[in-house]
């Protein structure tokens, strides 16, 4: 845990504060994925105790509960009388090649279209398992990622190591910082209780790792607004995610879309988005106009497989980057199973969520004490090297979650009543707190309150 949290600190720039550790056990995995919650959350809390010391001298303590840490990586929503949607399609998944195992992550609409390009239409996962099976797991990976698809074929970290895209991420840091030299004038006060407020978030992220860092940022009192695409769905993670958050559509291809969106950014403090890393350009957005239209913005951006290597551009989710990376194969090893086996929970999504959280935290902190903006890139597969390196974790189990665990306020989501786990961080006089139940993704308009 100790070195954990020490890189992590590290990396983004924060004093080696010892943080306090509550509860005990850990998540079943070949890898210390407790110790990564943990130490991911306590980093966000760390930069928001960091960022009050800045406004008023005092620096909060800051204490991280194992359990809450390690249910939280996997859903904080506890929904009553109703159920969230599955999060997989039903041929999402690991499938057999004629020479090792590829997985193939068909939630969205087009990604499964995509795949059955390459494979043909498939109606279960018997028919996608028998096409699956004539290919080996290099050609196809390649197949579907060239038909816009996603794709990933089972390596080893050895193999990962070698491969260039491995060579390029593991040689990026954790966090990338740049500093921006534009000055930027405007200022806010926030509260100890809510240091966020005043903070516009504009959230162009989607499925896990940024909507976890703009759903902290929410919790504390940031005003966030998230914007999808006219036909984005995720209905599995959507109940989870949309906490605290006002969510609206805009087309970027469309011109009074694209003007929108340009009046939202003028007005934003910390842009978050998880596109690929040529997305935004592609749409006339990229680096420099985000700067023109927000001198001062901060600017945090993720991908899957890193900003270096010849798979920068590539699309990826935590599945597939474990599968890449060689979690998924240790994981196999080590619980001497047939298949591919993965975290217990989406830990590279939801700890380079919080890393970004803390990122966008410690940027607003220094613009606080110089004025200008900044920018950091983070990545999936950056945070699976950290995960794997740092070893394995401890065997003792966690007690079993109950009632207790649970906050007593009753969310009226969209689809219902529903409690939420007890906040894992707690930052002395600084509770996690949402004003804004979860809610569909279209709820609101595009327009800051």
């Amino acid at each position: 845990m100790t070195d954990l949290l020490t890189s992590i600190q590290a990396a983004l720039g924060l004093p080696h504060t010892p943080i306090a550790f509550t509860a005990s056990g850990a998540l079943p995995s070949a890898f210390a994925v407790t110790d990564l919650a943990c130490a991911s959350i306590a980093a966000a809390g760390q930069a928001i105790s960091e960022l009050l010391q800045q406004q008023t001298g005092h620096l909060p303590a800051v204490e991280v509960d194992r359990r809450l840490a390690s249910f939280w990586f996997s859903s904080s929503l506890r929904p009553i009388g109703w159920q969230v949607p599955p999060l997989w399609d039903p041929v999402a998944g690991d499938y057999a090649t004629r020479d090792g195992w590829i997985r193939l992550h068909t939630n969205a609409p087009h990604h499964r279209a995509a795949a059955e390009r390459v494979l043909g239409a498939c109606a279960d996962r018997a028919a996608m398992a028998a096409k699956v099976a004539q290919w080996a797991s290099t050609e196809l990976e390649q197949a579907v990622v060239d038909a816009k698809g996603c794709a990933a074929e089972m390596r080893s970290w050895a193999q990962w190591q070698q491969h260039p895209q491995g060579l390029a991420v593991n040689a990026e840091p954790l966090v990338h910082f740049f500093a921006d030299q534009d000055e930027h004038a405007k200022s806010w006060q926030g509260s100890v209780e809510r240091p966020l407020a005043g903070i516009k978030v504009l959230d162009l992220t989607r499925v896990l790792a940024g909507p976890t860092a703009s759903r902290f940022l929410a919790g504390l009192g940031a005003e966030v607004l998230r914007i999808d695409p006219p036909t984005w769905n995720e209905p599995g993670v959507v109940p989870e995610m949309t906490l605290g958050k006002r969510c609206a559509r805009l087309d970027l291809q469309v011109p009074a879309d694209r003007a929108v969106f340009e009046s939202l950014l003028k007005d934003a403090d910390i842009l978050l988005h998880g596109y690929r890393a040529d997305a935004l350009e592609n749409l006339g957005f990229g680096v420099e106009r985000r700067r023109q239209l927000a001198p001062g913005l901060i600017d945090v951006c993720l991908n899957a497989y890193g900003w270096s290597g010849p798979w920068q551009n590539r699309r990826g989710f935590d599945s597939l980057v474990q599968m890449s990376s060689g979690i998924a194969e240790a994981g196999q090893r080590w619980k001497h199973a047939d298949k591919p086996t993965p975290l217990p929970v989406q830990a590279l999504d939801h700890a380079t969520g919080y890393l970004m959280a803390a990122s966008a935290i410690r940027l607003l902190t220094e613009r606080l004490r110089n004025g200008h903006g900044g920018s950091a890139r983070l990545s999936l597969a950056r945070t699976a090297g950290l995960l794997i390196e740092h070893g394995a974790g401890i065997a003792e189990a966690l007690r079993a979650e109950d009632e207790q665990d649970q906050g007593l306020p009753l969310e009226q989501t969209q689809w219902g009543p529903a409690h939420r786990l007890l906040a894992p961080v707690k930052i002395s006089g600084t509770p996690l707190q949402w004003a804004l139940p979860a809610t569909d993704l279209a709820a609101h308009r595009p327009q800051w309150v």
